[in-house]
């Protein structure tokens, strides 16, 4: 065992370096090389609630030389952290950016009334940005993508009403624009705004219409929908005009002033749209058009995929360190009594019933998983809770734990018990003590993989994530909600222990291919379920689960919150067999992979006060 801890050291050093190394780049890309200035602020606004909100200040940025700033809004369920693309391309192009936690996500506040205040979160960056010095205020701009368009929209409507209009542009990221006024007409909400709109071609939730025929066309037909014409005809009825095409520019005078309209179709989905360099093209090019970049740079040349590259390394330098620092711990006085004796070695499989009862308990867990996520999902997100997603997902996770415990048991009574297998042996059955103490080290195990996560953002700004996968640091409030996210305890100790103790043999030839085969029909449900969604939406230009299409819930939102899924289960699994080689002992990752998922999914949503 020696060399296992000698090996364990190497990799806590080598996941360590990768976590600084990618804090170090991050913070590099984010501030364009310490050429604009990144501040994490906490201000009351007008509304009276307290927001939260990254700043971007460029060096050319000054009381003497203001400089044009634009407001950026993620969506639903989503944080600031999610329009990286956003504010790292328009601050390097002398933009002053803020970027804000919608109310009731990241650490601005929460609140009792959904409706009112999420709307008006873009208008008070808005207003916080008029009041900076170095903030030109005859060029403030706004974007918002999904639910952040719905703010923008809102905060049109609210500007309109004001005594001084302090908007000049907006881009609409992914919703629908407004054409027509509160009586059904159509109308220029606008005025002499410029605005785009980013109508993603496979967009799941917006640019939706029916047309002549009764039949409901989804976003593929969106340019040929009435509100897109309208728009683009400037709130004029489209009707027997010639149809406008996306991507060209159009300009009409109003009030004196030149004002331009457009439509972007990048041929993506919904929540690519935050990580594509078509739909970032689409944002650099508008507002630099509509407010004119202080630093132009061409639209292609991006550098905000090395941000998300290195995200990516420190995550998985977070996972090597979370083996490690968990293999090193049993070499402690205190937890010596986990270790194994020698590391664990893969079982025999040495018959073809055997190898029968593993791999259809693998497809009936995956079998179980897929068809029960939408009906699980759809019921949690049906209660009256703060978390609605938490407690989707973690309702799905415990049927998923329970189905997996009833699975060990029927192949340890139909096979296992019949063929010697000894659970005390394996690790499933151990002392109270024993238990304890595994379970008192997973609780430590995750404490310092946050420990990690706080210091790569308390120094550098950063945290660990791709895509919609991300490891963040919080505000501590947000774990008055944990206990809805430790639903899913019951999933990931059964599924260490399935991992562990019942699938890892020799099927496979190698360790590691045993360990990738049990790994990938874990995520097999949450990669079957996108596959059948998007193949169809791709290929036959609607979904397989649409809005309202005869169905409870949101479908489509249901979907593609198992994107990040695919990868926290195939890790986390790789996290539980690295482990219990050196452990034999299934509860300790349970625990630690239990205690951060769950911390995942509550800092990465939206929060109502029931």
């Amino acid at each position: 065992m020696e060399k296992v801890k000698k090996k364990a050291k190497i990799w806590l050093c080598i996941g360590i370096a990768l976590m600084l190394l990618s804090a170090i780049v991050v913070s590099s890309v984010q501030t364009s090389g310490g050429t604009v200035t990144m501040k994490e602020l906490s201000f009351m606004t007008d509304s009276g609630y307290q927001m939260s909100a990254y700043l971007f200040v460029p060096d050319t940025a000054t009381a003497e030389n203001p400089a044009p700033a634009i407001v950026t809004s993620h969506g639903y369920l989503n944080n600031k952290e999610m329009t990286d693309a956003n504010f790292v391309e328009l601050s390097r192009r002398g933009f002053v950016v803020l970027t804000i936690d919608q109310p009731d996500h990241g650490d601005s506040d929460v609140d009792e009334n959904f409706f009112i205040m999420q709307p008006d979160g873009v208008y008070q960056g808005v207003l916080a940005l008029s009041r900076m010095p170095f903030v030109d205020v005859e060029r403030i701009g706004i974007t918002g993508h999904s639910m952040g368009g719905w703010s923008t929209n809102a905060a049109i409507n609210t500007d309109n009403a004001a005594e001084e209009q302090l908007i000049a542009a907006a881009l609409i990221h992914c919703n629908d624009p407004m054409v027509t006024d509160d009586s059904g007409n159509y109308a220029n909400i606008y005025g002499t705004r410029d605005v785009g709109v980013i109508a993603v071609q496979y967009d799941e939730f917006f640019h939706q219409w029916t047309d002549e025929n009764g039949v409901l066309r989804q976003a593929p037909y969106y340019m040929d929908s009435p509100t897109a014409q309208a728009f683009l005809y400037f709130g004029n009825d489209p009707t027997g005009l010639e149809k406008r095409e996306a991507y060209t520019y159009y300009t009409e005078t109003i009030d004196g002033e030149e004002v331009t309209h457009v439509i972007y179709r990048p041929d993506v989905i919904h929540p690519w749209s935050h990580f594509s360099a078509k739909s970032e093209t689409c944002v650099i090019d508008f507002f630099t058009q509509a407010l004119g970049a202080p630093n132009p740079i061409d639209s292609s040349n991006q550098v905000w995929q090395w941000k998300e590259a290195f995200n990516l390394v420190g995550l998985a330098g977070l996972v090597i360190f979370i083996c490690s620092f968990g293999i090193l711990m049993v070499f402690t006085p205190v937890f010596s009594s986990l270790r194994a004796a020698e590391p664990v070695q893969p079982v025999k499989v040495t018959d073809n019933k055997g190898k029968l009862w593993f791999w259809l308990s693998l497809a009936a867990g995956a079998l179980y998983g897929s068809v029960s996520y939408l009906p699980m999902v759809t019921w949690g997100n049906s209660m009256s809770v703060a978390q609605v997603e938490s407690m989707g997902l973690g309702l799905w996770s415990t049927g998923c734990g329970v189905f997996a415990i009833l699975s060990m048991l029927a192949f340890y009574y139909g096979y296992g018990k019949k063929h010697g297998m000894d659970l005390t042996a394996l690790g499933v059955k151990m002392p109270a003590k024993k238990l304890g103490l595994s379970i008192l080290l997973g609780l430590i195990i995750a404490v310092m993989a946050y420990v990690c996560v706080f210091a790569a953002d308390y120094f550098f700004y950063a945290d660990f994530r791709i895509w919609t996968l991300a490891i963040k640091a919080f505000e501590a409030p947000i774990l008055k909600y944990l206990p809805s996210g430790l639903l899913f305890i019951t999933f990931y100790v059964a599924s260490s222990v399935a991992t562990n103790c019942f699938n890892y043999n020799d099927i496979g030839g190698k360790s590691w291919v045993n360990t990738i085969i049990v790994a990938f029909f874990t995520c097999l449900p949450a990669i079957v379920l996108p596959a059948i969604q998007y193949g169809t939406y791709f290929s036959q230009k609607h979904m397989m689960w649409a809005q309202g299409a005869g169905s409870a819930g949101n479908p489509p939102m249901y979907v593609l919150w198992l994107f990040p899924i695919i990868l926290i289960l195939f890790f986390s699994t790789v996290i539980n067999r690295v482990v219990y080689k050196a452990t034999k002992n299934p509860y300790i990752t349970g625990v630690t992979n239990a205690i951060i998922v769950s911390i995942i999914t509550i800092t990465n949503t939206c929060t109502t006060v029931i």
